[in-house]
């Protein structure tokens, strides 16, 4: 266990990490990103937030944390260009910074703050490697995206070889910062719903292997504070033509992967 992490078990605030960070991309979240983005806070530092063009006075609020926080960053976009761009301008800013590893992580209370420490440290410990979050449902989970899901990780499977990732929708997980800004930065997709299963699918590609860590997750009722962005129509045709392209690129890849399958054996 990493002395940051020690720190944090013990109760006290955390040290500081000069290699890993805390990306949260923002958008209209309601009030409840307050709540989550102190959570992250109380167990690691830093924590940057990417408002990408809320309209909800959220970045206002968000601005005024930072401002008592010297561990707070918060980059405000001037429009919504969605999760992967955002994702993309933090990481980006973490690379100038000098940070090698970015966990990203909702801004609207489903992913758990208090795993946090468990996931820097599997990836301290494993630096070459991608920590995914492996969901953990409980009963708030809606059926149909339970159910949905598995068709996409099915398909991230069969484009990757099986090469371990075990679940491609989650996005509570650490990135090594550098193999995923190049890869974003040769191309213009993963720029919104389809940035998590496709950055892993594309990272497995380049040899970054998948370190599976479960995590709960947890949907929030609108009572609760809970806001989704999610449109089933129109977010699962992205999914539908993320993975034609990526199953395209398999098969220009498969001579490649079915050799690194066979050294691994």
């Amino acid at each position: 266990m990493t002395e940051t992490s020690l720190e944090n078990t013990q109760g006290k605030q955390p040290r500081p990490s000069s290699t890993h960070l805390v990306l949260i991309p923002s958008y209209n979240p309601g009030a409840k990103v307050y709540d989550t983005v102190r959570a992250a806070r109380a167990h690691w530092a830093p924590v940057w937030v990417i408002v990408d063009g809320s309209t909800d006075g959220t970045a206002e609020g968000l601005q005024t944390l930072a401002a008592g926080d010297p561990q707070l960053r918060v980059m405000v976009l001037p429009k919504n260009r969605g999760k992967g761009a955002a994702v993309l301008h933090g990481l980006d800013a973490a690379a100038a910074a000098g940070y090698t590893h970015a966990l990203t992580m909702d801004c609207d209370g489903q992913h758990p703050a208090a795993r946090i420490v468990s996931f820097m440290a599997a990836s301290q410990e494993h630096p070459n490697a991608m920590v995914l979050g492996l969901p953990v449902f409980d009963s708030s989970a809606p059926k149909l995206r339970v159910q949905g899901r598995k068709v996409s990780n099915a398909w991230a499977n069969l484009e990757t070889l099986w090469a371990g990732i075990g679940d491609s929708l989650y996005g509570f997980r650490v990135y090594p910062v550098q193999p995923l800004r190049r890869i974003m930065h040769r191309q213009s997709w993963m720029r919104r719903f389809d940035f998590d299963p496709e950055a892993v699918v594309r990272l497995s590609w380049r040899g970054v292997q998948a370190l599976n860590l479960p995590a709960p997750v947890r949907y929030l009722l609108p009572e609760e504070g809970g806001v989704s962005h999610f449109q089933y129509l129109r977010d699962n045709a992205l999914l539908t033509w993320m993975h034609t392209r990526l199953l395209m690129g398999f098969v220009l890849r498969l001579p490649l992967l079915l050799w690194r399958r066979l050294i691994m054996r």
